[in-house]
């Protein structure tokens, strides 16, 4: 497997590091801080068990897309727990998974190595990435680039290491309207206000918000639509409980409202979501980076 990450764990080339290093020195103090916010809510729980519950098949589906084959350099932007970065190396693939997130690096280790395969893990932000330009065949997200708050930064820097003629393949977000798209916003609703320059993740599931993100970049897209079904629970409270003892996020917005009061009103609001919650819609991209004119 070739190795991206130089002495110390840094990337092997010096440019990504320096473009890293300086965007995070222009981030305004409120984006940095609700960028560490959010990595304490993904970091607390146990994503693992929820991703093998629930996005397993999607992450088969969006490499069996993006045709990854063997030998190619694929990487995995906010990979989590590696549930797609470790069926690309199913595939035969190298494969990289980033993620702001390393506390969950551990649970993705442990899944690799049940799998009989190797992935090279890198801790690193979906708006500056620590790779150089051209470096991937194949860049892969499953619900996870959507998180990154600028979201055109984060579409731009998946074109910038993709190689020409490389594959982008995303499962972009769940469809608006569908009942995780409403658990999103509710608990949005309850959490301290985004910073200005965040956009709310669940616009990755619009066409036309992602078609303008890729407009003037030399990537030619097409979009797929699916529905992921996932296990029933016996109850609304089932499935909430679940949820409390497993879902970062949702954790952390448990103990903000307790500590204000506004728990009970929130928990409410979730359990009248429950019934919608057997399936829901996603939007896939699939791209292809054009090469330059002879």
């Amino acid at each position: 497997m070739n190795d991206h990450t130089g002495q110390a764990g840094k990337p092997a080339s010096g440019t990504p590091a320096v473009r890293e290093t300086r965007r995070q020195a222009r981030q305004p103090g409120d984006l940095a801080e609700f960028k560490r916010r959010a990595r304490a809510g993904w970091a607390a729980g146990d994503y693992a068990s929820i991703a093998e519950r629930e996005l397993w098949p999607l992450c088969q589906r969006i490499v069996a897309r993006a045709a990854v084959r063997p030998g190619e350099e694929v990487l995995d932007v906010g990979c989590g727990t590696g549930n797609a970065a470790i069926r690309a190396a199913q595939a035969g693939a190298r494969a990289v998974g980033v993620d702001p997130t390393p506390e969950l690096f551990g649970a993705g280790r442990r899944l690799a190595a049940g799998a009989g395969v190797e992935v090279e893990w890198i801790e690193g932000d979906a708006e500056a990435l620590p790779f150089a330009d051209g470096t991937f065949d194949v860049v892969v997200s499953v619900l996870g680039v959507m998180f990154a708050p600028r979201h055109q930064a984060a579409a731009d820097e998946l074109v910038r290491v993709l190689r020409p003629g490389g594959r982008l393949a995303l499962i972009c977000c769940w469809t608006p309207g569908s009942a995780i798209s409403r658990v999103f916003g509710t608990i949005a609703r309850y959490l301290p206000p985004p910073p200005p320059s965040a956009a709310p993740p669940v616009l990755w599931g619009s066409e036309d918000h992602v078609r303008s993100l890729f407009a003037g970049t030399p990537i030619d897209i097409e979009f797929e639509h699916g529905t992921a079904e996932f296990p029933p629970f016996e109850s609304a409270e089932a499935d909430l409980e679940y949820r409390l003892a497993r879902f970062g996020p949702l954790m952390q917005a448990r103990a903000l409202t307790e500590a204000d009061g506004r728990w009970p009103a929130l928990r409410a609001e979730l359990l009248a979501l429950h019934e919608g919650l057997t399936a829901a819609g996603y939007l896939v991209m699939l791209g292809r980076k054009r090469r330059p004119a002879a």
